[in-house]
């Protein structure tokens, strides 16, 4: 009976695990404020600094089944135009993603470019429109395939054709996307900031079919974004985010907060900041996250507690995510004078 009960799980786990992934169609990370690109290209550019880069990874769900393995990189630089406070961002974001017994394997290469026009001579002000596309990749293991054709009545006979008319288990094709984003300063000596923006992902709805199946497209996705950083006090401070996404059918809320303490005596020259929060991805996920900012590095950590129908499988456990991140300023002129740095 028990054997039964581990051979009824597994098939109910891999049944919802291809709903979710045919469902939401996207990857998405519970650090959602540590991958920019992936949720505006017209968040590129909004951090102090002249350069960053930025790493995510993410483990779901491997306590129960073979789930998600997505890892991202993405790197960021700004240049002045002209003498003015505009700037422009090139940009980079890289993903990988490998999901399931089946090894569904996905890499994204997207360039993005970001034009930041400064709406203010006094203050951080600026309206930032972004374009990012290039190749995406995704590839199954047929090895690893199995089928009701290779069912002989009794039993698994992995010496049956498969019966599928896969020709390539491999798919290739172009993908867009675009976003504005508006972000400023406020508040006493401009140290709060705020954001908010929009992204539409999938412009060209790309073909998404192993089978070539013409029909078969991604839906746009479009990805509404919102924070806010406020000050308490010399030594502390609340950062806010949150991103509404819908696609097709589906949708998805996360949002939360982070408080911030900077270690050390002196705050105006603290090199370490410690922040401790929360997020909740609506009827999925509660997302304790812990972040250690040390000079230009910082690193965080957080872990997905399940709370949506799937926490009865998973016993409330979902996924780890470490992301690194290292923002630097480069020797010249207007690297930290002429550029009215964002101070999100």
């Amino acid at each position: 009976m028990k054997t039964y009960k581990h051979i009824l799980l597994l098939i109910a786990t891999a049944g919802f695990l291809c709903i979710q992934k045919a469902y939401t169609q996207d990857i998405h990370f519970s650090q959602f404020f540590e991958a920019p690109l992936l949720r505006n290209p017209s968040l590129a550019g909004i951090f102090t600094g002249d350069y960053r880069i930025q790493t995510v990874f993410r483990d779901q769900w491997n306590s129960f089944t073979n789930a998600y393995r997505t890892g991202s990189l993405n790197g960021e630089y700004k240049m002045p135009v002209g003498r003015s406070n505009d700037f422009l961002t090139v940009g980079l974001q890289v993903l990988y993603d490998k999901a399931g017994t089946a090894a569904l394997t996905t890499t994204e290469l997207l360039p993005a470019l970001n034009y930041h026009k400064s709406l203010s001579d006094e203050r951080a002000m600026y309206l930032s429109l972004g374009f990012m596309g290039g190749l995406v990749e995704k590839r199954i293991d047929m090895s690893k395939v199995t089928t009701n054709s290779q069912y002989n009545g009794t039993a698994y006979d992995p010496a049956l054709p498969d019966g599928e008319v896969l020709t390539n288990p491999t798919i290739r094709y172009l993908d867009g996307s675009l976003g504005l984003s508006f972000n400023s300063g406020f508040g006493k000596n401009k140290g709060n900031s705020l954001f908010f923006g929009a992204a539409m992902h999938h412009v060209n709805r790309p073909k998404n079919s192993f089978y070539k199946t013409p029909g078969i497209e991604l839906d746009p996705k479009y990805v509404f974004s919102a924070g806010m950083k406020m000050i308490v006090n010399e030594f502390t401070y609340f950062t806010l985010q949150g991103d509404h996404t819908r696609q097709g059918p589906a949708q998805e809320t996360i949002a939360g907060a982070l408080y911030s303490y900077k270690l050390g005596e002196d705050p105006e020259n603290s090199n370490h900041i410690l922040s401790l929060g929360t997020f909740l991805r609506w009827k999925d996920a509660l997302i304790p996250v812990i972040k250690l900012e040390m000079n230009a590095l910082s690193v965080s950590l957080s872990y997905d507690v399940n709370v949506s129908q799937l926490k009865t499988v998973s016993n409330g456990r979902g996924g780890v995510e470490l992301s690194i991140s290292y923002i630097g300023f480069l020797d010249r002129e207007n690297s930290k004078y002429r550029i009215l740095c964002p101070k999100f």
